[in-house]
């Protein structure tokens, strides 16, 4: 079963034609503000910056916005830079902004239309993170941590890599597994 998972997965990995991967570099893309303005990453990113995918209706990531919004305001406040995003397609604009308002979140949720940025990432399911450094190489893909109830995390697997980036190192577990919802995508020609 497990081999059988594996193979659907890389199957939608190629499908989607994922371009950015960790050791490669993490060329600018477009997204749209809140209130639908296109911006580029550029814009967006900085010295170290996590690249997140999150849902409204995915209740894995509803279960993370503590964690979402704590990681945001202890490393935020070292510089790090954030970029949420939200690629489901069934997730209008007003109900990202209306969910991050009622949740609490400090930052923008930005919109990946038509989910190209997710396919670019390769990301497949909400929450997903990506860390990006400052030469614009990414050096962690992968979950926030290990376990949907705070209460079972064992490893804090993006607070450690971010750590290790912020101070030079090496990752030393560059992906995890990330679980969660999948992305609804938009549909494409073949």
């Amino acid at each position: 079963m497990r081999h059988r998972c594996l193979l659907v997965l890389l199957a939608a990995v190629s499908l989607f034609g994922q371009e950015f991967k960790v050791g490669g570099k993490v060329a600018d893309f477009n997204v749209n503000d809140p209130v639908g303005r296109p911006v580029k990453f550029s814009a967006l990113r900085g010295d170290v910056t996590v690249v997140m995918f999150v849902s409204v209706q995915c209740p894995i990531s509803n279960d993370y916005n503590e964690r979402m919004i704590a990681l945001y305001n202890d490393y935020s406040a070292k510089g790090v830079k954030f970029v949420f995003l939200n690629a489901n397609v069934t997730e209008s604009p007003t109900q990202i902004m209306d969910h991050a308002k009622q949740v609490g979140f400090a930052f923008p949720v930005y919109r990946d239309a038509g989910n190209v940025v997710a396919d670019r990432f390769g990301a497949q399911v909400t929450p997903e993170a990506y860390v990006i450094d400052k030469t614009g190489n990414m050096r962690y893909h992968g979950a926030i941590d290990d376990a949907r109830n705070p209460v079972r995390v064992t490893s804090k697997a993006l607070r450690t890599a971010l750590d290790a980036v912020m101070s030079g190192a090496t990752v030393g577990t560059a992906e995890t597994r990330a679980f969660g919802c999948t992305i609804k995508r938009v549909r494409k020609s073949s």
